[in-house]
């Protein structure tokens, strides 16, 4: 990579920091990311459906977002931490194998037991893969373009949502779920040429840096870590179960729509994250965090009005497509050399929350019933705005800028 772009000297561009993008390595980046997030998020999309293929209750259906989130927290911190020694290419290159495997044997299964079984596994992929994108798409690029460099390498989380979501369930009407989960192990298989291909390779991270114990006493760390469980944790707990939520509302027919619906707002909410994050992290993420709480209203609100539903979920898109880039920007800055194994424990609390999301959810969703769960996330969203707004120093600090 040419250093010309680190110089400093005043004739340097948005042009040319655009064309110093390693545009190659980022984007399977965020194919990665794609296919990580469609593997998690596809069971919310056809849950119906699943359920009624494998002959299990909606609730248990659930359960393969929480085990897919188990599987990600067993495997985060300790393989991740076992292999910082290792070259990244062959690392990645064997989370998306596993992503290969694991959607093929989810597609091919009768049998609910071995199912949750793939879902564990898919989910160790995933907390791999996750523990080890921020730091590698930061490596690529000039710490002036760091930024936009994870903004480009998690576009593939609001186009999984955006595009990929809601096409996968309406396959799913059409060709069945299983044929979706297949075409997923595509996927995988197309992007292993395209890492093998374009992909840079790096060393990994020196022996000596801190062990576990210190890295997340880091000044920051916590902070940044409870936000994520916090926010995550209301994500989860109704996008798991947004299709009983809009069965609800009238609107079951509506569920591909409303999913193309929250991840286009999600694109754009990334799209904005990018441009401003390298000067207003913190600002962005107060912004984010009283957005989703406004949008849990609405849809706390209007569970009887199909308008208000729709604004609400566009409102929760736009505030949330970028939590992901915003939440691993801080966690690496707060970790500096040590981002590989902060970012493990960003992904362990991720998945800690998305695997809640499915067990909190699925209790009040049998036991309250679906119009509470907009309510549940308000509580979660306030608690983390108030951690956003004490953590003024380290964690989410406000930048100085010229």
């Amino acid at each position: 990579m040419s250093r010309h772009s680190a110089s400093g000297q005043p004739h340097s561009t948005k042009t040319h920091e655009i064309e110093s993008l390693p545009w190659g390595g980022l984007l399977a980046l965020a194919m990665a990311g794609f296919i990580c997030i469609m593997t998690e998020t596809l069971p919310a999309g056809l849950l119906l459906q699943i359920s009624s293929g494998l002959g299990v209750s909606e609730s248990l259906t659930g359960q393969l977002v929480t085990f897919y989130a188990l599987g990600s927290v067993a495997a985060a911190i300790p393989i991740v931490t076992a292999t910082r020694g290792w070259r990244r290419r062959p690392l990645l290159l064997s989370c998306i194998i596993g992503f290969l495997i694991f959607n093929t044997v989810t597609a091919i299964s009768s049998h609910y037991i071995l199912t949750i079984i793939a879902r564990f596994f898919a989910g160790v992929s995933a907390g791999v893969l996750w523990g080890i994108t921020a730091g590698y798409a930061r490596r690529m690029v000039p710490d002036r373009l760091k930024g936009k460099a994870m903004a480009v390498a998690m576009v593939g989380t609001p186009l999984a949502l955006a595009f990929g979501v809601p096409i996968g369930t309406f396959l799913g009407s059409l060709i069945g779920w299983r044929l979706v989960f297949l075409l997923m192990s595509l996927l995988a298989l197309a992007l292993v040429v395209w890492v093998i291909w374009k992909f840079p390779d790096f060393p990994g991270q020196k022996a000596e840096n801190k062990p576990l114990h210190e890295v997340i006493t880091l000044p920051g760390m916590l902070s940044v870590l409870m936000v994520v469980f916090a926010w995550v944790l209301a994500h989860n707990i109704l996008y798991t179960y947004i299709a009983p939520y809009l069965a609800q509302a009238g609107l079951s027919r509506r569920t591909d729509v409303i999913l193309l619906l929250f991840g286009v707002s999600s694109v754009i909410g990334i799209w904005l994250i990018g441009v401003l994050i390298d000067s207003w992290l913190r600002e962005l993420v107060v912004i984010s965090l009283i957005g989703f709480a406004v949008a849990s209203i609405f849809l706390g609100l209007g569970i009887s009005e199909p308008v208000v539903i729709y604004i609400g979920v566009v409102i929760w898109g736009l505030t949330f497509g970028g939590a992901a880039t915003l939440l691993q920007t801080a966690s690496a800055e707060s970790a500096g050399e040590n981002a590989d194994v902060a970012q493990a424990m960003l992904v362990t609390s991720w998945n800690l929350a998305i695997g809640g999301g499915g067990v909190v959810g699925g209790i009040l969703l049998e036991q309250l019933g679906v119009q509470t769960l907009p309510w549940a996330l308000v509580l979660l969203v306030v608690f983390a705005l108030i951690i956003v707004l004490q953590a003024k120093r380290k964690g989410f600090p406000k930048k100085v800028r010229n």
